[in-house]
């Protein structure tokens, strides 16, 4: 059993003052979180005071903790290392990590040898080797192999090369490789290939292109022109790498740049790399036991965790938002780096603009971590069988529709219906509605409309009236995105139909409760339930519909008016405007002159449109 706050108010008393990393274990002895701080009595104290501003992840894991021990460190930087030292080996449940940690693998240029070797290792030491990493897996970092092979001729055999050989393999034949193992390529000859190799993988592609223009010229005034050929060959792919590689406005910065997208239990991590002003790079990872965590914190926690291993800390690292402990993590990172660091979160400019776009691949590859999971249908049966038993549902929820309400203080109210068969989205039937009875920001209001709307014409199918397919289904569980007032709004729609077979449920985002009709208590499913996740996911699809509809709406109403605002202009001369200038904007940035002489204007209408607009 978890033991109690008086059972720890002894030890917490003789805790120092100092920084350090603390341990907390569950009564099998199993680590169940890993933390640090600059005063480790106040961090412990913390966790077994008043529970009155613990979130629910806290919460749950206070109620588990039945011992913890700490380390004294003699730095807040020391204890970070010591911190993630620790989360990789222990893996505990209730920390932020890097999903399925393990050792990453790295290119690997053993210097060492007479006649270096590219390849991939997951082990890196201090032997006078470079190493290129970490990448977020096998396959990332082939990609570069492949890439690199493709451009320089390096050998990729692991045979001892004495330069007698007989004849080159395959490899020499197709340009793949400069044949040390005969004495074709000196070791001075295979050094400068190597050389661009680690040139390269810095992001120095100028420097490449520029000793290959002069090798290819020097080969070419001495005659050599199937040298120089070969050498014009490499020159013109690596220029066409180089050319997809320039990111406009950025100089020779080196930087890393850093989004992510937060998806309950797991975080989507992107980050490209920059060098000399080139995108020579980008990987993404998956960050577990982000449920209840700030985005300030995973990025923190990602940033720890990944320059731990890092073979490379550039000058500059962007965010997308300031991160927890920035001043700590900087000056850590200054320490790996040995030299200055700078953690920023550009406003605008290019810097701004390649965050976005660093960002919006993170939302990406979010989205799609969650299709692969709805995908599998074995999760999809086993959460549906969950949420029957949860919900105490009649059926298997096989159809679950979700509701959403969208409006910007109170205008252009409207709603969404997204519909889940089998566990998977079926767009296909899903449908948007505008909301007709009022127009102000009830939701509650709006909630029973589009219900009654909906099931109205459910019912007309059940009573042999014709309706389309989507209308004529009948769900098993409608799902509406909300508390207890929304699901109030539900039931009365319900109850006034004459419905008493829909099964009906509600989900407040902010603690995820699953709020049920005539239940006074809400059924608090586990964070990581794969029917909860099933829920989240048809919630977040209304919802993304639902805004989806409402900015278009917004944008149509905005031209709209703005135009009906000018006195003389009806809905035929407005359709003309748009048509001629493109928009309310081009219209704007017209002349008097140019809007007089469209089609169906006057000079005074046209007067009028500019003092207006």
């Amino acid at each position: 059993m978890p033991a109690s706050t008086r059972t720890f108010s002894t030890r917490l008393a003789a805790v120092p003052l100092k920084p350090g990393v603390y341990i907390h274990r569950d009564s099998s002895g199993k680590v169940l979180y890993v933390g640090k701080s600059s005063s480790l009595r106040n961090r412990l104290r913390s966790y077994f005071g008043s529970k009155k501003n613990l979130d629910a992840k806290t919460t749950e894991l206070v109620s588990r903790i039945a011992d913890f021990e700490f380390i004294v460190t003699e730095s807040e930087q020391e204890a970070l290392l010591l911190e993630n030292s620790l989360i990789k080996k222990h893996k505990p449940r209730f920390n932020v990590r890097l999903k399925d940690d393990k050792t990453y693998p790295y290119i690997k240029v053993d210097l060492a040898e007479d006649f270096p070797r590219v390849y991939v290792t997951r082990r890196t030491a201090n032997d006078g080797a470079r190493y290129f990493g970490p990448f977020a897996s096998a396959g990332s970092v082939r990609k570069t192999l492949d890439l690199l092979k493709r451009l320089f001729p390096y050998r990729s055999c692991t045979k001892a090369i004495t330069g007698t050989d007989d004849r080159p393999c395959l490899e020499f034949h197709i340009k793949r490789c400069v044949a040390p193992c005969t004495g074709y390529a000196s070791q001075v000859d295979y050094s400068k290939v190597i050389d661009q190799v680690l040139m390269f993988l810095e992001g120095n592609t100028k420097e490449v292109v520029s000793e290959l223009e002069a090798a290819m010229h020097q080969a070419s005034d001495e005659l050599e022109f199937e040298r120089a050929g070969a050498l014009r060959d490499r020159l013109k792919a690596i220029e066409r790498v180089y050319e997809g590689q320039k990111v406009v406005g950025l100089g020779r910065e080196n930087l890393d740049v850093i989004g992510a997208a937060y998806g309950g239990e797991e975080a989507w991590v992107e980050i490209f790399f920059v060098r000399q002003g080139n995108l020579v790079g980008r990987d993404h990872f998956t960050m577990s036991g982000t449920r209840d965590e700030s985005g300030d914190e995973i990025l923190a926690r990602f940033i720890e965790q990944f320059y731990t291993s890092a073979s490379h800390v550039p000058r500059r690292v962007l965010v997308p938002e300031q991160i927890s402990r920035e001043q700590v993590i900087q000056e850590w990172l200054e320490t790996r780096r040995d030299g200055p660091v700078e953690i920023a979160t550009p406003q605008r400019g290019a810097k701004r603009r390649l965050l976005q776009m660093v960002s919006d691949n993170a939302a990406q590859g979010l989205e799609q971590l969650k299709l692969k999971w709805i995908s599998d249908s074995t999760r999809m049966e086993s959460a549906m069988s969950e949420l029957q038993e949860q919900l105490n549902l009649p059926h298997l929820p096989s159809r679950i529709e979700c509701y959403d309400i969208s409006h910007i203080q109170g205008t252009n109210t409207v709603a969404s219906m997204s519909v889940f068969k089998e566990g998977k989205p079926l767009s296909s039937d899903y449908r948007r509605f505008k909301i007709k009875s009022h127009d102000g920001n009830d939701d509650f209001a709006s909630m029973k409309e589009v219900l009654t709307r909906r099931f109205s014409r459910l019912k007309n199918a059940r009573e042999g009236g014709e309706e389309n397919a989507s209308f004529a289904a009948s769900p098993d569980l409608v799902l509406i995105d909300g508390g207890k007032g929304q699901l109030s709004s539900a039931v009365e729609a319900m109850l006034h139909l004459g419905l008493q077979d829909i099964q009906l449920a509600s989900i407040a985002k902010r603690e995820e409760e699953i709020f049920l009709p005539d239940a006074a208590e809400p059924v608090i499913m586990p964070r990581n339930s794969q029917g909860l996740f099933l829920l989240q996911r048809a919630r977040d699809e209304a919802h993304r519909f639902a805004i989806t509809f409402h900015r278009n709406l917004r944008g149509k109403s905005s031209v709209k008016s703005a135009l009906d605002l000018v006195p003389g202009v009806g809905p035929k001369r407005r359709k003309m405007l748009i048509r001629t200038f493109g928009s309310v904007k081009g219209i704007r940035e017209a002349s008097e002159d140019q809007i007089a002489a469209a089609p169906g204007m006057t000079e005074k209408v046209a007067r009028q449109i500019k003092e207006h607009l």
